[in-house]
């Protein structure tokens, strides 16, 4: 019987130890009536995976990650009917199951998207999680519409625009007729402009003078994509009456909300997970990628890959997993092709 060739460790040990990622040899899952069977050939690495292994503790289960993939759906469930066998799929996931460093993986059918056969599996496999994190807080949480210049007038300012998540959601904002400011180091700035931001701006510097620099007072929406207790003070100060202000890092320490009180603005947190945590919605994942995937044929957005391993394997995921701890990641790092012990 063939095996599953999966990816992942039994504790959380740095990246730099012999024993951080292992190969595993695994059973290939059965589908619940509800699920399917994809064999996988990308994924990619999100700040999500090395948090998880860094705080993950020592188990005998080997632990597989993984919140974004594309491949081929070999089994289908009794009760699926909208997808069928060779039929070529995008997907997150749930941390409640293995994730897809591994070559054959169970996923929910509702959580998937019908994925184009001639797009690049670099770039399918970049798309999900952070697709579906930015959609989820621009337009679920935060409240702007999600429709071509929908919101043409308003504006959102973004802290952390260069990242994964960030350059979705400056694009996504920018297709929906946001006028998007943006931070990131200078030599970012080229980056940011590339995906949709009007206005960019540096974080070393004061963000409130750059922004009223740029001639806006106020603003619509301001996403924290970082630690916001750096940015809580200069966020509460350019939110307009009523805004959103939007943030997906946890903090560090507590977080002071009674200095957006006298505004009646909210504080949104988005966590792309909590829909498949509580069984919320989940079917709501499945269609926002088939829009993004429509908004990518479309060229409306792309990708942002910036880095490609060619091989999914235990140096390659060790590779890519160093690259995203570093912190200063721009765009997406992904690993694609055929699995390997």
């Amino acid at each position: 019987m063939p095996q599953n060739i999966a990816i992942g460790f039994t504790e959380g040990l740095p990246i730099t130890e012999p024993n951080s990622f292992q190969s595993f040899d695994l059973p290939i899952p059965t589908p619940k009536p509800n699920e399917v069977i994809v064999q996988i050939d990308g994924v990619s690495v999100n700040p999500v995976d090395t948090k998880r292994r860094q705080t993950a503790v020592h188990q005998t289960t080997p632990q597989i990650l993984g919140y974004d993939a594309v491949g081929t759906i070999i089994q289908v469930g009794s009760a699926v009917t909208a997808f069928h066998v060779d039929d070529r799929v995008i997907y997150a996931g749930t941390t409640r199951k293995p994730g897809s460093d591994q070559q054959f993986q169970a996923v929910d059918a509702n959580l998937i998207a019908l994925a184009p056969q001639q797009a690049p599996a670099a770039d399918l496999a970049a798309l999900p999680l952070v697709g579906l994190t930015a959609w989820e807080l621009l337009f679920e949480k935060m409240g702007f519409t999600p429709e071509y210049n929908a919101n043409k007038g308003k504006h959102l300012l973004i802290v952390n625009g260069a990242g994964g998540v960030g350059s979705m959601l400056s694009q996504l904002a920018h297709w929906s007729g946001l006028t998007v400011l943006a931070t990131s180091s200078p030599q970012n700035h080229g980056w940011l402009r590339d995906h949709g931001v009007s206005t960019p701006i540096d974080y070393h510097k004061d963000l409130v003078a750059q922004v009223h620099r740029a001639g806006v007072q106020t603003v619509d929406g301001v996403a924290l994509l970082y630690h916001p207790e750096p940015y809580l003070a200069a966020a509460s100060q350019l939110i307009r009456a009523f805004g959103h202000i939007g943030c997906i890092v946890g903090p560090q320490t507590g977080l002071d909300l009674s200095v957006i009180k006298n505004k009646a603005a909210s504080f949104d947190y988005e966590y792309m997970f909590a829909k498949t945590d509580f069984d919320y919605h989940m079917a709501s994942q499945g269609a926002i990628l088939s829009k993004l995937l429509t908004l990518y044929q479309d060229e409306q957005i792309k990708a942002s890959v910036t880095k490609q391993f060619d091989g999914i394997n235990v140096a390659n995921l060790k590779a890519a997993t160093k690259l995203v701890e570093g912190g200063h990641m721009v765009g997406k790092v992904v690993l694609t092709g055929a699995f390997s012990a």
